[in-house]
């Protein structure tokens, strides 16, 4: 089985690039909602958070309150870590759990969804790394048309993240996200057509050779 990273700065495109693995049949991890999961209503997630941070991190639901976590651990990089601590091996044991379940119904292979994918898992962790990739100003655009950010807090934003061309370096494949939903879209299509006829294989790192997808198809 074929285990593939899916990645991309914010407002690249990875969510339309997910949801088009999932409409085509291919099993999807997806991390931030593994993230929600662990800390989850009566989960031992959720109460080491609050042993780390304190009750004033839960809303009246008692759900974890995640403006009020996020407000406290940005910008202070200990707290940062703290959380990271309890949360990414909870993410890591069921992204693996689901590995396990592709692999029992014979799957050949599963997209893992994972936004901090070059900074947090590590492209080696999997066989193979999609980069999702957009210009800093396409990105921009669509935080404050859809999203409804200030130009100022987009390019936050997006400055916060690891540099582009970083992400490019660990990519196997590239998909152009600066266009429309529907040509990155296709794009999916024709690298899963182009997976499906060549055979599903692995990808030594060693052999890592990214190829563009672009509206033009492959290349």
């Amino acid at each position: 089985m074929m285990r593939v990273g899916l990645t991309g700065g914010i407002a690249a495109g990875k969510s339309v690039a997910s949801q088009r693995f999932r409409e085509l049949g291919v099993m999807v991890v997806d991390y931030d909602k593994l993230a929600r999961d662990v800390v989850a209503v009566g989960t031992p997630g959720l109460a080491e958070v609050m042993r780390a941070f304190g009750p004033q991190v839960l809303a009246g639901d008692g759900n974890l309150d995640r403006s009020r976590l996020g407000a406290q651990v940005f910008g202070d990089d200990n707290d940062r870590a703290k959380l990271e601590e309890i949360v990414h091996p909870l993410v890591i044991t069921q992204a693996q759990h689901l590995d396990d379940i592709a692999d029992s119904e014979g799957r050949e292979l599963i997209v893992h969804d994972i936004p901090l994918l070059v900074e947090v898992a590590g492209p080696d962790a999997l066989d193979a790394v999609i980069v999702v990739d957009a210009p800093p100003e396409v990105r921009v655009n669509r935080l404050v048309d859809s999203r409804f950010m200030t130009v100022e807090e987009a390019w936050e934003r997006i400055d916060a993240q690891i540099d582009d061309e970083v992400r490019r370096e660990a990519a196997d494949v590239i998909f152009d996200g600066s266009g429309t939903v529907e040509n990155l879209r296709r794009q999916v299509d024709e690298w899963l057509a182009e997976i499906e006829r060549t055979g599903v294989h692995y990808r030594p790192t060693s052999e890592r050779t990214a190829f563009l997808v672009t509206e033009d198809g492959l290349d």
